[in-house]
């Protein structure tokens, strides 16, 4: 169910409400519309705390390299509050040039991943990622499950490849030395990363 709230006074409210209670962690804002995303559920969070338990161990935090969740990016150097995206993941590695600004970055991660919840608009942030300079987007579909990777090519995010559980193929990134597969698995399809260089696999 979509909701579109044009009066301005309870539009206020709402948001004011929702910063207050800390619950805005999901809200993004578009050229100026705010989008109160879908909250995330246990599975989204298991997810997500895969890919940054992996790339934790994998890019060295003393090395330069920064991994978070739901981060905010944003393409403005002033007013930021007024355009900026949240990818689920995001790997900025040592020597990217995006600005961290504290509450936000200026520019994009080399790597985002967005895990699709019900009803959010995940694979409407690709203009925006290539935009910023994102290098790769994986998005993660869990209904049905697949896992697609999405590369900046000529100034646009265009489509490397989609695989679903069990079908054997394998997506590999171009900026980070892995390989990323879906698996069969109860009670939810599993994700695979290779570590192309040593051999080194997780599960998740």
């Amino acid at each position: 169910m979509s909701v579109v709230l044009l009066d301005p006074d309870w539009a206020a409210r709402v948001l004011a409400e929702r910063a207050a209670g800390g619950e805005h962690v999901h809200d993004e804002v578009w050229d100026g519309v705010t989008y109160i995303m879908p909250q995330a559920d246990n599975e989204h969070d298991d997810l997500v705390g895969f890919f940054r338990f992996v790339f934790r161990l994998v890019f060295d935090p003393a090395l330069g390299h920064r991994t978070h969740g739901s981060i905010n990016i944003t393409d403005r150097p002033t007013r930021w509050k007024q355009n900026f995206r949240s990818p689920d993941v995001a790997l900025f590695l040592a020597g990217n040039p995006a600005q961290d600004r504290g509450t936000h970055w200026l520019g994009g991660p080399e790597l985002a991943i967005e895990i699709v919840s019900p009803g959010d608009r995940s694979r409407d942030k690709l203009d925006f990622y290539a935009g910023v300079g994102v290098r790769e987007v994986l998005v993660l579909d869990r209904d049905p499950w697949r896992l697609a990777l999405h590369q900046l090519r000529r100034g646009r995010m265009r489509p490397k490849g989609t695989i679903t559980p069990g079908d054997g193929q394998t997506l590999a990134s171009s900026v980070v030395p892995m390989t990323f597969q879906l698996l069969r698995g109860r009670p939810r399809p599993k994700v695979k990363i290779v570590h192309t260089k040593t051999g080194q696999e997780w599960v998740g």
